[in-house]
């Protein structure tokens, strides 16, 4: 069954590179209008915007801190004027630090935080606002991450970001169910991005990581784009408030013994 997405506005935040590039591409595959945004990386978000318009769609490219309400506000005025409604969300803008708690300056937890839990609350926001004002049915996907449940070592910050970000996914879905609004999220395991580059760049390292993956392989941006496709569609309007993982079985050995 193939899955459309026709005369539907998507908002991929974090559409440059990577997974967000991934699931932008796949919903304008389908027949959305696909609107990104990029926090440094103007090029990819440009390079992106051009290979959506090679599927005939509509594309939209703005320069965005989603953990910057005025900056989201911005946004959502703009996509007000150029499209008039949204009716997909991806909230896909991530950053990943490394450090402990312990040894955590402020700065870095703030950042983390901002982007990866305030940007998905200051988005969410924004879009079901006009949605409940509009009466229009919509879809709101969070991209997490395994490591909203799995704790290594040095990835403090951005743990408790996304196990914040599951959440606020259940919270906002138990509001916003009645009116025909759907939220849910997505928990990538080990995703080929440019956030994993030692396994991008040492082979070494990453064929000791998919010894550790039962599917014994990692995942590529395509295979979390899949599943926000029909997270988006008319398929899943009866499906809200979970996070299905997408980690090659990864977490049924977690935590390892």
């Amino acid at each position: 069954m193939e899955l459309r997405l026709d005369g539907k506005l998507a908002l991929v935040t974090g559409g440059d590179s990577g997974i967000g590039r991934a699931i932008a591409m796949r919903l304008a595959a389908s027949g959305a209008d696909v609107a990104i945004t990029y926090f440094t990386d103007r090029e990819g978000a440009e390079r992106t915007a051009r290979d959506i318009q090679a599927f005939a769609r509509r594309s939209f490219v703005a320069q965005c801190d989603v953990g910057e309400s005025r900056e989201v506000d911005h946004l959502f005025t703009a996509l007000d004027a150029s499209f008039g409604q949204v009716d997909i969300l991806v909230n896909s803008a991530g950053i990943y630090r490394h450090s402990t708690i312990a040894e955590m300056p402020d700065a870095v937890w703030d950042r983390v935080l901002k982007t990866n839990l305030y940007g998905p609350f200051y988005c969410s926001r924004a879009a079901v606002t006009r949605m409940l004002g509009r009466g229009i049915p919509g879809r709101i996907i969070n991209i997490s991450s395994v490591h909203e449940e799995a704790c290594g070592v040095g990835g403090g910050a951005y743990n408790v970001s996304k196990s914040g970000l599951r959440n606020l996914t259940r919270t906002l879905a138990h509001e916003v169910a009645p009116n025909g609004i759907t939220v849910n999220g997505i928990a990538p395991g080990m995703i080929l991005t440019p956030m994993n580059d030692q396994a991008v760049q040492d082979e070494a390292f990453l064929a000791f990581a998919e010894e550790q993956i039962p599917a014994r392989r990692v995942g590529l941006p395509d295979d979390v784009a899949a599943l926000a496709l029909f997270l988006a569609s008319e398929q899943a309007s009866y499906c809200t408030g979970s996070t299905p993982y997408v980690d090659g079985g990864w977490m049924l050995a977690w935590p390892p013994v």
